[in-house]
């Protein structure tokens, strides 16, 4: 499952910084997550590094973007192809 950055977000930019995938991208007011790169860090961290770097805990999954870790990885797989 994706995540997805709930209307708290503070545009602090730590997000962003930290996504290996760069899935995170600037929006107006808040930042926006794009389910088709982000692999919730599987593949390159044990966790989510934009849920353990938000001051303000915003960022959470997406249950409208369920998949499974082997979606995931699959997911990882094919951008690390792209690069």
């Amino acid at each position: 499952m994706a995540l997805i950055i709930k209307d708290e977000c503070i545009a602090c930019d730590a997000c962003r910084e930290e996504c290996p995938t760069e899935a995170i991208e600037e929006n107006d007011p808040i930042y926006i997550i794009d389910p088709d790169r982000c692999t919730e860090c599987v593949g390159f961290y044990d966790e989510p590094q934009c849920i353990a770097v938000c001051p303000v805990d915003c960022i959470v999954l997406d249950p409208d973007n369920i998949e499974s870790a082997e979606e995931l990885k699959f997911k990882y797989e094919q951008l690390e192809a792209e690069l």
